[in-house]
């Protein structure tokens, strides 16, 4: 499992072409390149299915509902791994696989009214590869069926990684689960979560926190940040760019394809696989991926893009990426009120200190400063 962090990227935004190509072509474009995240394959990334099962799925979700629970946060989690599972907008459960558990029989109502029907039993036995608590209504947070509880109880037992979606993570910290362990809540729940639990660590300035065997989330479409991670960690960054696209999430208006498009401006490449990269490194600000991934998602081989790269822009990819985010960044500066740390993590640096060194490089003085420079008007923005 990563540390404890707070959101470590900002995927959402759609993959298109530049906004100066016919429209007809942008489409092509787009068909182009979700063809390439389903054909790319990231050998690096991890698989955690257990020892011994023959199973080809990569990565497997228990879900259980609690009474009134978001029905949005359960589609989330559902259309992320749906779209990470297979190619085009497929549904088959092949890469990916999700199973609505509980007691037989029954059906969980959904705050706005919907039912949704358990789809298998609780079972210890399993081979989940994390078991996810959406949680309700406060009120019915106490009410679920006793079984959840003890299953929820053995499956920590086990080591099983715990997920807590929404006040899913009351449900786990009612049932003695996350002692010594920080969560995420949301800020409309600080003060319950203060109330229930005055001993037990939070945050609230972030999508989700890793911390250890236990996960929390929000909840909104917070919900769709964690399952891409969760999707990249299993399924390789590929599979994870394609969810954001798929799913064409915008968590604030800070982060639209517009608001990104106007802080970097519009790429003006004309070299083809050079132009692809680019769409790429800026739909993907906060969320850096790997250059050989780049590379492998524009049909080229690291060392070829890097001479393109050079020959262009007279940079390396790395440093191209880098630099974009750190423009990101500044815009951020003067176009919010984010916190310098907060602003950090939109732009993919893992903590503050790595971002204000390069930040310093590029532009003579630290984001802090350049800040009250913009807003002092002493630079131009």
């Amino acid at each position: 499992m990563p540390p404890a962090k707070h959101r470590i990227d900002n995927l959402p935004s759609d993959i298109g072409a530049h906004a100066h190509q016919a429209s007809a072509q942008n489409a092509g474009d787009i068909g182009a390149l979700i063809g390439k995240l389903d054909a790319a394959r990231a050998s690096s990334a991890p698989k955690r299915r257990p020892s011994g099962t023959t199973s080809a799925t990569e990565l497997r979700v228990g879900i259980l509902l609690w009474p009134q629970f978001p029905l949005l946060s359960l589609a989330g989690l559902c259309d992320g791994l749906r779209h990470a599972a297979d190619v085009g907008d497929q549904s088959r459960q092949i890469r990916c696989s999700w199973t609505i558990l509980g007691v037989p029989g029954q059906s969980v109502q959904a705050s706005c009214g919907v039912p949704v029907p358990v789809q298998d039993s609780l079972s210890s036995e399993s081979d989940y590869d994390y078991i996810a608590v959406i949680g309700g209504l406060l009120p019915a947070i106490p009410t679920v069926h006793p079984r959840y509880t003890a299953f929820l109880r053995d499956a920590a037992a086990l080591g099983k990684p715990l997920i807590g979606i929404c006040t899913g993570t009351f449900a786990l910290a009612h049932a003695g689960l996350m002692a010594g362990r920080r969560a995420c809540v949301h800020p409309y729940h600080v003060e319950d979560w203060k109330a229930a639990f005055p001993t037990l660590d939070h945050a609230t300035d972030c999508h989700y926190v890793f911390d250890g065997d236990r996960i929390s989330c929000a909840g909104g479409i917070s919900i769709v940040e964690l399952t891409a991670e969760l999707v990249r960690l299993h399924c390789g960054p590929d599979r994870a760019a394609k969810v954001i696209h798929q799913m064409t999430v915008n968590p604030a208006a800070r982060s639209t394809h517009v608001a990104r498009r106007h802080a970097l401006g519009y790429g003006t490449a004309d070299h083809d696989k050079l132009r692809q990269a680019i769409v790429l490194m800026e739909k993907n600000i906060g969320t850096p991926l790997e250059i050989a991934v780049i590379a492998r998602l524009v049909d080229s081989s690291s060392r070829q893009l890097e001479r393109v790269f050079l020959a262009e822009t007279r940079t390396t990819p790395s440093e191209y990426y880098r630099n974009a985010r750190l423009k990101y960044a500044r815009w951020m500066l003067t176009s919010t009120d984010l916190a310098v740390i907060t602003i950090a993590y939109e732009c993919g640096f893992s903590d503050a200190s790595h971002f204000i060194r390069h930040f310093q490089q590029l532009y003579g003085m630290p984001p802090g400063r350049m800040r009250k420079a913009l807003q002092a008007g002493a630079v131009e923005a």
